[in-house]
This record gives structure tokens, C-alpha cells and sequence, in this order.
């Protein structure tokens, strides 16, 4: 080799450091249409910065615009030939779009002004997941220098892309538009967490999310409950009721057909999960200082919020809700709900079942509208056995010299999207901890780990190119 891997990340990791902080100026809001010139500034540098790096194709991708909704932002789209053209192709997706930085006034320091603060970077974007899109660059500017060749061992495509914090609305246009630019045989997602800084692991799912709320009306007005209670139904025990049986005395969520098809844990998965140690009673207190762990019978508290489906109240209000009594049967109640899917789950199917389990559960003289906002976010899964897992598995135990355990996560993202419309398994790489303060104030980044991040990268590639089938 005529490099070391280590050593080069090691010696170009000043360098590294300052092209991201000069990133991190940049602030990318996706959410806020006065920091839209920000993202395509952000879209400008980052397709700026892979030229420099020796992408032969970098382009900047306009997102197409419906005409009622919000104006689209861009992606950023590079590729770099292997030298053999019988090699697989990886595609790495990442984002540079950022939360807001508000509140700025509990910020240690200005959000975009990042900053040092011993082996910690802080700033937004830092961690979600500028850092974590950059160091592929290092990565693979390392993997070259090791083998001494002007191309990659495997087909290197990036997508990043500018709406990720914004619902990626308009991400699955794009990719149905893009789909023979963007074919690959791997998809590798640097944009979770690991389990921490001295138990480092891979995510290999994240759960996908469909909402509901529901509107249950009564008489035309609010009633005296001495002269009306108990003889016309209450919009709000009507509601308190079938909140109520959403779920059964184990724990299970009731409505019809919601666990028909879930890729149930394997033996070997729970066994993994239980071997990270996980303290309950410190969690409960990261949980709002929760008093006990609660849901699903037979589960752990992380089967539960990695791999089983959930039901969620999130608000519910009617009748009297101000100071002192006021003896009435309210004219209406209201709720909002949501359910966390595991693989699969399919949620518009959920979202039929919902319809039918209210239709079931409402009683006569009660009117109810169900809304749904949107077709909701589909989970992901990569099973640990499969060819890309592996070869990340072993890319990053190269890396850290020790063990790599597995996660799932509970939040969501356009994961599923990438797989469906791509036709490839996804592989979840990422050095990002769950302490990094993402999307809250002084967002951080251990630098080691990006460093890591780079190194393990390095490796992925030779790894991709000898295991993934062609």
C-alpha cells in the first residue's frame, strides 16, 4: 500500500476540519423560506468542494416544484467511475439541509459560527449530518492515497440532498425522475447514530410514522348535564373509549390486521440488543424522569422502541377545559394520534385500518371525521446477515479495532423511499451519538468519530467491491 489509511486521515485531519467549518457557516434552514438562497448556496459549495475533491461528474439537481406547494430545493448528485467496469455501485445518501437554530440564546455559541471545544465540534449541522457527509470525502481520498489509483474500487455515486428537514417532500419525484442515473447495487446511509463513543455499532432500521387526527361531534350545542346527561351521547366519553382500546391488556395495538406481515426480531437480533449495556433507570431519566418502562408484554424496552410497532395519543381536548366547573356534555371532542411502523407495515394500510376500527367504534349519534395529513414515512430494514451490513461491519472494525454491535432506531426518514425506488439494500454507517443534540441547541460532534467515520469509509469501498454480488 502506498499509504497508510489511519495515517492519511490522521495528517489531512486539520484540513478536513477546516473545509467543514467553512460548510457549517453556511446556514442551510430548509424549514425557512428567508434561508432557501442559504440551501442553494450550501448546494453551490458542497458541488464546489467534490470537484476539488476529483469527482469527474458533480451536478447540482433542481427538486421539481408543484405549483400549491412549496418551492423546491436542491440535491447534489456526483459519481466517480471504478476502474473495472464490472465493479458494483455504491450510492451514499446524506443531506445538507439543518434544522433552525433557535433558540440562538442557549447556545454556548452563535449556531453557525462552529467552534472547538476540546475534541468536541459544535455548531448546527455539525452531527445532522454535514460532518457525517464529509467524511466520505476524507474517506475516500484516503482509499485512494492506500492503493495508489486515481479511481475508486467500486462505482461512487452521492446524493445529497436539501429537504431532508422539511419532510423530503419532494425527494420521491426525484428519484423516480433520476432512477437510471442513480441505479446502484448498495445504498449507504450516514445519517443515525451509534450506540456510543466506546460501543460503537451500525443501525439497521428505522421505523416509519403515519398521523391521524380525530373529530367526533355531538349535538349542535354544549348540553346542561342534569337535564341531558345520561340520555344523548357524549362526544367525549365516545372518544375517551375508543382512544382507550387502541390497545389491549398486553400492550398490543388493536386495530385490525396492524402486525399482519412484520419481520419479527430474530433470535440472534434480541440477543445483540441485549449484549449493549443498556441502564433502565438512567434511560427512564433521559425519558423526562419517567417513573417505569411500559408497553408490548414479552419485549424489551429497546425491542420496543427499535422493532414494535406503536400507538400514541398526542393530544386530546373538548368540552370544559377552563377554571372552575361547568356541568356540560360537550358538542365535541378531538384527539390526535399516531403510529411508529416496523418492516413490513405498509402506512397506508395502517391508515385504512384506523378508518375501519373508528367506524367500529363509534356510537350512534356521534358524527366522526377521520384526517390524515399525508401518506405517511414507510420503515426501513437491512437484515445484519446481508453482503452490505457485513462488509460495513468489517469496514468499521477495522476502524475501531473492536467489536461493532447493532441498533435499529425509532425516528424516520426517506430510507424507504431510497430502497423501493432504487431496488437496493441499504447499509447504515454512521459515527453520530444520541448525546449530539440534534435539532436542539449546541449540537456537537465528537471529531474522532469523524475521523473514524473517514477511516471506516476508506476501507468500505475495498470491502463493497470483493463482497456485494455483481
Amino acid at each position: 500500500m502506498a499509504v497508510d489509511v489511519r495515517e492519511y486521515v490522521e495528517v489531512n485531519a486539520s484540513g478536513f476540519f477546516a473545509d467543514l467549518k467553512e460548510w457549517l457557516t453556511i446556514p442551510s434552514v430548509s424549514g425557512d423560506p428567508e434561508h432557501h438562497i442559504d440551501v442553494r448556496r450550501s448546494a453551490q459549495w458542497l458541488a464546489e468542494y467534490l470537484r476539488e475533491v476529483g469527482f469527474p461528474t458533480v451536478e447540482v439537481w433542481e427538486t421539481q416544484s408543484h405549483p400549491a406547494g412549496p418551492a423546491g430545493l436542491p440535491a447534489v448528485f456526483a459519481e466517480w467511475p471504478a476502474e473495472d467496469p464490472a465493479a458494483p455501485t455504491a450510492l451514499v445518501y446524506g443531506h445538507h439541509d439543518v434544522q433552525p437554530g433557535e433558540p440562538a440564546d442557549e447556545w454556548l455559541t452563535a449556531p453557525f459560527e462552529p467552534v472547538e471545544r476540546g475534541e468536541q465540534l459544535i455548531g448546527r449541522g455539525t452531527s445532522d449530518d454535514k460532518g457525517q457527509v464529509l467524511f466520505h470525502t476524507l474517506g475516500l481520498k484516503a482509499n485512494l492515497a492506500a492503493r495508489g489509483s486515481t479511481a475508486p474500487p467500486v462505482h461512487l455515486k452521492l446524493l445529497i440532498e436539501g429537504e431532508e428537514e422539511s419532510g423530503s417532500i419532494h425527494f420521491a419525484d426525484l428519484l423516480t425522475r433520476q432512477r437510471d442515473r442513480l441505479r446502484c447495487d448498495v445504498i449507504v446511509i450516514s445519517d443515525t447514530s451509534m450506540w456510543g463513543r466506546d460501543v460503537p455499532s451500525m443501525c439497521t432500521g428505522m421505523r416509519g410514522l403515519t398521523e391521524a387526527e380525530i373529530d367526533m361531534y355531538g349535538p349542535e350545542v354544549d348540553l346542561h348535564s342534569g337535564s341531558f346527561g345520561g340520555a344523548v351521547p357524549n362526544p367525549l366519553h365516545a372518544m375517551a373509549a375508543l382512544l382507550a382500546g387502541l390497545h389491549d391488556e398486553d400492550g398490543r395495538v388493536t386495530l385490525p390486521g396492524f402486525y399482519d406481515g412484520i419481520i419479527e426480531l430474530t433470535a440472534e437480533e434480541r440477543e445483540l440488543f441485549a449484549r449493549l449495556p443498556f441502564d433502565e433507570a438512567a434511560w427512564l431519566k433521559t425519558a423526562g424522569n419517567s417513573r417505569a418502562a411500559y408497553g408490548e408484554r414479552g419485549f424489551t424496552t429497546l425491542e420496543r422502541i427499535w422493532a414494535r410497532p406503536t400507538a400514541e395519543i398526542n393530544g386530546m381536548w373538548g368540552g370544559h377545559t377552563g377554571p372552575g366547573g361547568k356541568t356540560i356534555i360537550g358538542r365535541e371532542a378531538h384527539a390526535k394520534v399516531s403510529f411508529r411502523l416496523v418492516a413490513g407495515q405498509d402506512p397506508l394500510k395502517v391508515q385504512e385500518a384506523l378508518q375501519s376500527y373508528v367506524a367500529v367504534h363509534t356510537p350512534p349519534g356521534i358524527q366522526v371525521k377521520v384526517t390524515i395529513p399525508g401518506p405517511g414515512v414507510r420503515p426501513c430494514f437491512s437484515p445484519i446477515d446481508s453482503p452490505g451490513v457485513q462488509a460495513a461491519k468489517r469496514a468499521m472494525e477495522k476502524a475501531f479495532g473492536k467489536e461493532i454491535l447493532f441498533t435499529r432506531e425509532g425516528g424516520s426518514g426517506p430510507e424507504a423511499d431510497l430502497a423501493d425506488l432504487l431496488e437496493a439494500p441499504l447499509v447504515f454507517m454512521a459515527v453520530g451519538l444520541a448525546d449530539d443534540r440534534i435539532h436542539a441547541p449546541n449540537e456537537k460532534v465528537e471529531m474522532p468519530l469523524l475521523l473514524k467515520g473517514a477511516e471506516s469509509a476508506a476501507y468500505l469501498w475495498d470491502e463493497l467491491a470483493t463482497s456485494m454480488p455483481r
